[in-house]
């Protein structure tokens, strides 16, 4: 059983996944930002590794990428930080995925990133524009041997019979996309319950976290109703914005989700 899979078997709702940008707000705040994450309830910590045409993202996070890039930033970088997190206590049982896209992971090489993410301890990635016929044909079988777990997304468009599939393949947990539109938008919850109640009715065989436009309190608890938890992004890149004091600005905006 993996560290994901760990979590969802000792907390099986309201289980927080939070997003942040390494590189930003500056080059080498990944471990302070996951430390405070940790720190103050994070279940689940989700590592954007920045690309300057992030296809799903919206301008907050897009904006965070290129200021990540612009830091320096790069797949090499991340790995050096995050070698040796493990050791620290607060971070022992996180779960911890790289999300990102397929051009800079290529350009690393599949096996050698897949290779480093696990030597570091991650657990597992989400890469949104791997499609399904070639993570089955090519890049799923490495991704298997290094041990990591990897999460598929779906939409309120994706068919049954697809979602059935892409469940399948997943292994963690399967993202279940609020909507079509890119990350940080405004997010109708009436439509999202009906799309999440229409998932809880299928009984996938993974847990589903609920992405895009989950961003406090309300919409956290809106999510978590029919699925075993949410991701949290472009909110809490907001919050780390200008700040001068990460834990507190962390703390802050955690507080009142982990303590509904």
């Amino acid at each position: 059983m993996s560290r994901i899979q760990k979590i969802f078997q000792q907390k099986e709702q309201e289980v927080l996944n939070v997003y942040f940008t390494a590189g930003y707000p500056a080059l080498n705040d990944t471990l302070t930002i996951m430390n405070a994450l940790a720190g103050s309830g994070a279940d689940i910590i989700e590592i954007g590794m920045p690309y300057s045409d992030p296809l799903a993202d919206g301008p907050v996070i897009q904006e965070s990428s290129s200021k990540a890039l612009e830091n320096g930033m790069t797949i090499h970088t991340l790995f050096l930080q995050l070698a040796g997190f493990r050791k620290n206590p607060l971070l022992e049982n996180t779960g911890v995925i790289l999300m990102g896209y397929m051009n800079p992971v290529l350009q690393y090489g599949f096996e050698n990133f897949c290779k480093e993410a696990a030597a570091v301890g991650v657990d597992a990635l989400i890469l949104p524009d791997l499609p399904e016929y070639e993570y089955e044909n090519e890049f799923g079988s490495i991704i298997k041997k290094y041990g990591l777990d990897f999460i598929f997304l779906v939409t309120p468009e994706t068919s049954e019979t697809r979602i059935r599939k892409l469940d399948e393949l997943s292994s963690g947990f399967l993202y279940a996309v609020s909507s079509s539109a890119t990350t940080g938008g405004a997010t109708d919850f009436d439509a999202v319950e009906l799309y999440l109640q229409r998932l809880q009715k299928m009984k996938l065989t993974n847990p589903v976290l609920v992405g895009f436009g989950i961003k406090d309190k309300d919409s956290f608890r809106s999510a978590c109703k029919y699925a075993n938890g949410a991701i949290i992004g472009s909110a809490y890149i907001k919050a780390l914005s200008g700040t001068a004091d990460i834990n507190s600005a962390t703390k802050a905006f955690l507080n009142p989700i982990v303590n509904l």
